[in-house]
């Protein structure tokens, strides 16, 4: 008689990583968890202290930057990515993310492998200040190669209402101020490993500054939610640039009527874009690739100088009338 694992599925496999997690993922739990994994569902408390409160939901994977991670055999901080890419749309509505769901699913589940991945996740729900509450692992054969797998995230946030449809503050002349990213985050690596390994031919061990190509490829993505957090209060509006770049991702907290100029030789630069900009034209990269500005905030004049002391930031333009995004030399 035949069995689910001479399928190609491997229960035993799914149950032992269940009970390696369930240790790890509680410390990522905070008072309005209750219960644990392993139920059919996770539970948590909504928090206190609203008026009117709403939830605000979020959802994303980490595109091919997974394919370099699982050719590289380097699975420790794409978790981290994954947390990332949610989280960081969540506190462009002014929600803060009270819980994490992930998605993990493989031709052949490897526990070990996929431990890793968790780990990483974890990490990354701890820098965000939420709680993993649940996820699955699914393991499909022919779907998948057997070394291959793909990651989803959920995440959840919370609000008051009267910020999240409140009208734009956004106003002409504000400052924009943006937080630097960590490199490529999780955008734009179609293209990019395009360039770096088909045009330019080049290895993962190939030396950009002193690092291996390959670990600038997969640095994490920046969590900026406690920097949102710590500045709320002084900040209009804010952007998370992702797919899309600037150039996308911007006119999206723009009031109608509104539009920027944004100075590109303000933007530190970082030698992953110089390389990666000499083949493509300049508008196309500052809409595929973030170009090293991982998040925009929009502030009044008044407030720059304290949110650059709280961020590490820079200004890199400003708001005019208008509806368009000039990119400036």
């Amino acid at each position: 008689m035949l069995t689910y694992k001479d399928s190609g599925v491997n229960i035993d496999e799914g149950n032992a990583l269940v009970d390696k997690l369930k240790l790890l993922v509680k410390t990522t739990f905070d008072t309005n968890v209750i219960g644990g994994i392993g139920s059919f569902s996770g539970v948590y408390a909504l928090p206190s202290g609203y008026k009117e409160p709403v939830l605000l939901a979020a959802t994303d994977g980490v595109g091919t930057k997974l394919r370099l991670a699982i050719e590289s055999c380097k699975l420790s901080t794409i978790g981290i990515d994954l947390v990332a890419m949610c989280v960081n749309d969540l506190i462009c509505n002014f929600a803060s993310p009270m819980f994490f769901l992930d998605y993990y699913a493989t031709g052949k589940l490897h526990k070990d492998q996929a431990l890793r991945v968790i780990e990483g996740i974890v990490e990354g729900c701890k820098i965000a200040e939420c709680a993993l509450i649940g996820g699955e692992s699914a393991e499909m054969p022919g779907m998948y190669a057997q070394n291959d797998f793909d990651l989803a995230g959920f995440a959840v946030g919370i609000a008051e209402k009267s910020e999240v449809q409140a009208e734009s503050k956004i106003k002409q002349g504000d400052v924009l101020i943006a937080l630097p990213s960590s490199g490529l985050h999780s955008n734009g690596y179609s293209l990019a490993r395009k360039i770096l390994f088909e045009t330019l031919k080049m290895k993962f061990d190939d030396m950009i500054n002193g690092t291996p190509l390959i670990d600038v490829l997969l640095a994490p993505t920046n969590i900026y939610v406690k920097t949102f957090k710590h500045n709320k209060h002084l900040i209009n509006a804010l952007a998370h640039i992702t797919g899309g770049g600037i150039i996308e991702n911007l006119p999206r907290i723009l009031p109608q009527g509104f539009g920027a100029h944004i100075q590109t030789s303000l933007i530190p630069k970082q030698e992953i874009f110089n390389i990666l900009s000499q083949h493509i034209d300049k508008q196309e990269a500052y809409r595929v690739f973030n170009m090293g500005v991982g998040m925009i905030f929009a502030l009044p004049t008044s407030n720059v100088d304290v949110v650059l002391r709280n961020t590490g930031g820079f200004a890199i333009g400003e708001i005019v009338e208008g509806e368009t995004i000039r990119i400036i030399d």
